[in-house]
């Protein structure tokens, strides 16, 4: 006897049909580590762009790493702090317990730093660079609509090529906090484009900088996380998974891995809304964009970055979020 397939998403409405408005089409994208050619869809490969035009680059604030000496007698008082939280962890159960006078000794030696190292001792924060030249972006992914139909293609488009900046930012567009790489969108025509060698950034985070991956493609449909539909149909939909011995988050819902369409994950963070910074309208997921892997990336706490897309005008600035 053989063993019943896992259920689908497709087979989850099927059971709550009210759960169809919530049905979306999907890519899963399937990177693996090869040399991609200028003509199939890729990470990290070899971009395509019109003969004779600038390659673009970024000229957001970017941010540095800023390290500052502790001074001696700070230093002395560190580590006294540190010896008597170890000497009370060790009488009561491990817990590490700062006094009033302790913390606010560490909060003014530590004048909102990101962390200490205490083998240099050195504090380390990130402050915006001095202005600086603009820095050259680095192909993330380039798409074909063969791969990815779905997707809301202009008209006259057939190539998705995705663009980042390899480095940390502040605040882009006047959104919310965002710590990661700046993004781009760039739909175009391939008959219109030529194979070209992009300049080289001149500084980088070396985790933004993507290995050269092809991709196998794969057309799923994909339903959305908890906070984003109604409690009562979310309670039915995971009582459908329990009974088939699966999750719904993940097994039927929020598929994960680099993918192009569909849903995004709010594993990290309940809901975030995600609304245009030029017009206010609702975002859509357009990507995520997975940690690990062959591409050997990292965004965010080894997460997931979603990038969101305009419904009502797909030049807006792109939505960003991590999770």
């Amino acid at each position: 006897m053989t063993e019943a397939a896992e259920p689908t998403p497709a087979d989850l409405v099927a059971a709550l049909p009210a759960l169809a408005r919530y049905l979306r089409p999907a890519t899963l994208l399937r990177p693996e580590a090869g040399t991609p050619t200028a003509h199939g869809s890729s990470v990290g490969g070899p971009p395509l762009w019109p003969a004779g035009a600038p390659w673009p680059h970024c000229t957001a604030a970017h941010l540095d790493d800023a390290y500052e000496d502790v001074p001696a007698p700070d230093r002395e008082i560190m580590e006294t702090i540190d010896r008597a939280v170890r000497g009370r962890a060790r009488e009561h159960g491990g817990a590490h317990l700062l006094t009033e006078d302790e913390y606010a000794e560490t909060r003014r030696i530590m004048n909102g730093a990101d962390s200490l190292d205490h083998v240099n001792w050195r504090t380390h924060r990130m402050v915006p660079e001095p202005p600086a030249a603009a820095i050259a972006l680095v192909p993330l992914a380039r798409i074909r609509a063969a791969d990815a139909p779905h997707l809301p293609w202009p008209d006259g488009t057939d190539l998705l090529q995705v663009l980042w900046c390899p480095n940390d930012h502040g605040d882009l567009q006047g959104e919310r906090y965002y710590y990661g790489p700046a993004v781009e969108l760039h739909w175009q025509r391939a008959a219109q484009l030529a194979p070209v060698t992009p300049p080289q950034p001149r500084r980088s985070d070396e985790y933004y900088l993507p290995t050269a991956c092809v991709l196998r493609p794969e057309q799923i449909e994909d339903l959305p996380d908890r906070d984003e539909m109604p409690a009562e149909l979310h309670r039915a939909a995971e009582e459908f998974a329990e009974r088939h011995g699966i999750e719904y988050h993940r097994g039927l819902a929020c598929a994960e891995g680099w993918k192009l369409g569909g849903w995004p994950s709010w594993h990290s963070t309940d809901l975030i809304p995600i609304d245009c910074g030029a017009c206010g309208t609702r975002m859509r997921h357009l990507l995520t964009v997975e940690s690990g892997g062959d591409p050997d990336l990292s965004v965010g706490r080894h997460g997931e970055l979603h990038v969101f897309l305009c419904p009502e005008d797909r030049t807006h600035p792109v939505g960003l979020d991590l999770q």
